[in-house]
C-alpha cells in the first residue's frame, strides 16, 4: 500500500469502526483496516442482544441496573448519555436494515439477562451481534467514500507523542506480505477490540490482543482501568484449544439454571456476571471439578429452538442434546471494561486521536459490564466520535515514519503484549 492521505483512518471493523464510517460526512474519505478479515471481530460473536430504554418509566431501573453491575464506579454522565441515546440508535439500526425479533403485532420483543430488573434487550435469535455487524458492514461496503483493507494491521501512530501530542495518521502492516506503509489522516479512530488473545481461556478471537491500548501506551496516551477484565460465567467447557464458545446470558434470563455435580441448583443465575462467576468458581472448588452444569430444559423446547438455535446446534456437535441433558460450563475471559480513556465524544488525551468500542474506556461500564450494554455503547460513542471528527480542521504535515523500528514484528507484538499486562498489573495495586 503506497503512502496515502485520508480524512479519517479507522483501525477496526467491528460495530464501532463501521458505525463511525457510516456516520461521517460523505465528502470525508475513510480507510478502515482490519487485522484479520473484516467479519472477524468480536462484534460478530455477540449472542445476547442490545439494550434499549423501554420508555421514561424504565430510565431509573436501567440506570440503577447499569450502576449496580459496575459496582457504582461508572461515570454517571456517560451512563445517562448511553441510556438516553438508545432509542435513536435502535431506530438507526433498523433503517440500516437490522432485523430484531418482533411479536405478531410487529412490536419489538424483549428478553432479559443477568443484572437486569426487567426485559429490555432486543435480539435476533442468538446471533444478534452478527445480525447488526454484518448489516453495517454491507452498508459500509456501499459507501463511495470508504475503503476497507483486510489483513492490514495498525502497528503504530504517526504522532507527536504525549498527552498534549497530535496524531497525524498511522503505520500499517500488510499481514500477508509484511510490507509497511504510512497513512496520513485528519483524524484516527482506535477501535481494535479487546484483550482476549492475551488470555488462555477467552470467548474472543485470538488475534484481538489489545493492540490499540498498547499503541496508546507507547505514545503516552492516557489509559484507565486496564485491570478491569470481565469473566463470563458460562462458556462451554472443552479441553480443546482455541476460543471458548459462549453460552449467552439470555439463556439464563429465559430460565436456565446452574447445577452442581449432584444436579442441585446452587446460585441465583440472574445476578450480575461477576457474582455468578464467583458462585461457579466456589462451587467448582467445593466439588473438586473443572466445570459446573447448565440445565437449559426449563427454558422450554419451543423457546430453545426459536431463540437459541446456534447454541443448541453447537452443543449437539459437542455431543450434548440440550433438550435432554445439562451441558458443562466454565467461566472464561470475555470483556474488557478498561482501555484508552475517552470523553463523551470519544476524544483521547491526544488531539485528533479518538477511540471507541472495547478499546476505549468511557466510564459506562464501571468495574463490571451489564449484559448487552456493549454493542449499544460502542455504537453511540462511534457516532459521537464521527460528529467530533467532522468539526476538525485539516491536519498539517505529519512526521515521517521510521519503518526500521517495526522490522521485527514478533518482538514488537511481544513488547505490546507486555505493555498491556504490566500496566494492568500495576493498576491492580494502585487503585
Amino acid at each position: 500500500m503506497a503512502e496515502k492521505r485520508y480524512g479519517v483512518l479507522i483501525a477496526g471493523t467491528g460495530v464501532a469502526g463501521l458505525c463511525c464510517a457510516l456516520s461521517l460526512p460523505r465528502e470525508t474519505s475513510v480507510l478502515l483496516v482490519s487485522k484479520a478479515k473484516a467479519d472477524e471481530s468480536d462484534s460478530f460473536l455477540a449472542q445476547g442482544g442490545i439494550c434499549m430504554l423501554r420508555g421514561p418509566e424504565d430510565f431509573a431501573g436501567y440506570f440503577e441496573d447499569t450502576m449496580r453491575a459496575g459496582h457504582y464506579e461508572n461515570d454517571e454522565a456517560a451512563v445517562r448519555l448511553m441510556i438516553e441515546s438508545s432509542p435513536a440508535m435502535i431506530e438507526s439500526l433498523v433503517r440500516y436494515g437490522v432485523e430484531f425479533a418482533r411479536d405478531d403485532a410487529g412490536r419489538f420483543r424483549f428478553t432479559r439477562e443477568g443484572g437486569h430488573s426487567r426485559p429490555r434487550i432486543l435480539f435476533h435469535g442468538d446471533v444478534t451481534g452478527k445480525a447488526i455487524t454484518s448489516c453495517l458492514l454491507e452498508r459500509v461496503r456501499e459507501l463511495p467514500n470508504a475503503v476497507i483493507a483486510e489483513e492490514t494491521e495498525l502497528v503504530d501512530l504517526l504522532c507527536t507523542p504525549g498527552r498534549g501530542g497530535e496524531c497525524f495518521g498511522g503505520v500499517l502492516r500488510d499481514n500477508a506480505t509484511g510490507a509497511l506503509s504510512a497513512v496520513y489522516a485528519d483524524a484516527v479512530l482506535l477501535a481494535t477490540g479487546g484483550v482476549g488473545g492475551l488470555f488462555e481461556n477467552s470467548t474472543n478471537f485470538r488475534h484481538l490482543t489489545g493492540d490499540g491500548v498498547a499503541i496508546a501506551l507507547k505514545n503516552g496516551v492516557e489509559v484507565e482501568h486496564l485491570d478491569y477484565v470481565q469473566i463470563h460465567p458460562t462458556t462451554f467447557y472443552s479441553e480443546k484449544g482455541g476460543r471458548r464458545f459462549l453460552i449467552s446470558e439470555s439463556v439464563r434470563g429465559e430460565g436456565a439454571v446452574l447445577l452442581d455435580k449432584h444436579g442441585r441448583r446452587f446460585c441465583n443465575e440472574l445476578m450480575p456476571r461477576d457474582v455468578v462467576t464467583g458462585d461457579i468458581r466456589a462451587q467448582m472448588q467445593k466439588d473438586g471439578t473443572r466445570h459446573v452444569w447448565l440445565d437449559m430444559r426449563p427454558v422450554g423446547a419451543a423457546t430453545l429452538r426459536e431463540h437459541f438455535p446456534t447454541i443448541c446446534a453447537h452443543c449437539l456437535e459437542e455431543g450434548y442434546d440440550v433438550f435432554k441433558d445439562p451441558i458443562p460450563v466454565v467461566p472464561a475471559q470475555h470483556y474488557f471494561m478498561g482501555g484508552i480513556k475517552v470523553d463523551l465524544d470519544g476524544r483521547t488525551s491526544m488531539w485528533r486521536l479518538f477511540a471507541a468500542g472495547e478499546t476505549a474506556c468511557n466510564g459506562v461500564h464501571g468495574k463490571n459490564r451489564l449484559a448487552s450494554n456493549s454493542l449499544l455503547e460502542s455504537l453511540i460513542w462511534a457516532r459521537r466520535a464521527a460528529a467530533a471528527m467532522a468539526q476538525l480542521p485539516a491536519a498539517g504535515e505529519g512526521p515521517a515514519p521510521d519503518f526500521a523500528a517495526y522490522g521485527d514484528y514478533a518482538a514488537l507484538k511481544q513488547d505490546y503484549a507486555k505493555k498491556v499486562r504490566d500496566e494492568a498489573e500495576r493498576e491492580a495495586y494502585c487503585d
